[in-house]
Order: C-alpha cells, then structure tokens, then sequence
C-alpha cells in the first residue's frame, strides 16, 4: 500500500519460490524481501535474485539479529531494514537503491569531489593527499551501492586472506574521515555499527532529514 499510493506498480509474492519465478518472468527494478520465509530463506532468496540480475534487493525483516544482516549483505542485499520501520525511510531508501548504477569514476558529496580516474580527491577545491590504502578504502565505498561490511572492506583492499583486519580498517577509515573533513553537518562516510561503512552521498542543496541522500553523478565521466 505504501508503495502504491507514490506510484510504483507492485507485485506480490507468498513464498521464495513464487518470487523467484516472478522475478524470472518480469523486468523487475528492485526487491523488498522478508527474511523468515515459509519455503526457502530469504537469504537464500538474496543469493538467487542476485544470480538472476542485479536489481537492488532490499531486506525488511522482523529478524535483527547483526548476523542475519551481515550474510544478507554479502550474500547480494543492498540493504536491510528492520520491522516496524518508518514508511518514508523505506521509501528513501528504495528511491536511493534505484539510482542507475554507475559507471562514472567521478563523483560528489558534501564538497568532496572523488576522481577514480585520475586518483584524486579534493575537499572544497583542495587537493588531498590520501594514502593508496585510503583511496582504496574510498573506491570501494563509492563504486559498492549500500552498506560494504567490514570483511568485503577487508578482502576488497588485501585479498581474501585478509582475516580479521577491523583494526585496521577502522584506523585507516579514523584517518580518512580526518582528511574528508567529516564533521557533523559533513557526514561523508556513516558506520553501520557491527556490520560495515556506507558512503553518504548528497544532492546540492538537499536536506538530510531522511537519512539518506541522493548522489550527483557526471555523464561526461561515462
């Protein structure tokens, strides 16, 4: 009904298995799946919807469990919302998952200008001096759309042999935000606690009373 009522067309489905043919047999643009689900898990469910195509997948789920999100995130979730949740946040979030993804090695937030390409940053017209583990660090957040946990941060920078690196990773992303100028009108990059990072991205002039933030991407970049 919420949905509806702001104009998406919407299809329903009972079970994981009658998802998975409804996505099979229609262009679908996102997903919003439940967790606790009669046949297959919806984790399971994630881990399929994402061998079918890449459409966002958005969990909403009366599960909180941090373990439950972390694998619904690694296992091809976007995202993941917990019950009861506030209308207008879902439909934030799902407006921001069905952003077009990206090819653009260049983008905005908050004064910070982000050029993949020629591997600067820049705060307010100021070049910064990252080291190449904070603008990994930085590719990573910006190219992975929703939150990145801690051990794709991890694999993502030094390979899967990695292992427990939280340390650090949350020494390296202290240091960047330091550099990024975060501050509390400046939030660049927000934590998940327990689970990863999420880059925050911004419209010019826009508001942050949702919580989420639209990006500004720059086709010459294509």
């Amino acid at each position: 009904m919420i949905l509806r009522e702001v104009g998406y067309d919407v299809l329903t489905t009972a079970s994981g298995e009658q998802a998975l043919v409804c996505a099979t047999g229609n262009r679908l643009k996102a997903a919003i799946v439940e967790a606790a689900l009669p046949d297959i898990s919806g984790l399971e469910l994630c881990r399929r919807l994402r061998q079918i195509g890449q459409m966002p997948i958005i969990v909403l789920s009366t599960i909180d469990a941090e373990s439950t999100k972390i694998e619904a995130l690694e296992g091809g979730a976007d995202d993941y919302m917990t019950k009861p949740f506030s209308p207008g946040e879902l439909l934030a979030r799902l407006a921001a998952r069905l952003r077009e993804t990206p090819s653009a090695l260049r983008f905005e937030a908050d004064g910070v200008v982000i050029d993949l390409a020629a591997h600067q940053v820049t705060r307010d017209g100021r070049l910064l001096h990252l080291t190449a583990t904070e603008l990994a660090l930085l590719r990573v957040l910006v190219t992975t759309r929703g939150t990145v946990t801690h051990q794709k941060l991890a694999s993502s920078i030094w390979g899967p042999s990695a292992g427990d690196a939280g340390a650090r990773i949350r020494t390296h992303m202290r240091n960047l935000r330091v550099k990024l100028g975060q501050a509390e009108d400046r939030r660049i990059i927000e934590t998940e606690t327990g689970i990863g990072y999420r880059f925050s991205e911004s419209v010019p002039g826009g508001s942050r009373s949702t919580g989420l933030r639209q990006g500004r991407f720059f086709p010459q970049d294509l």
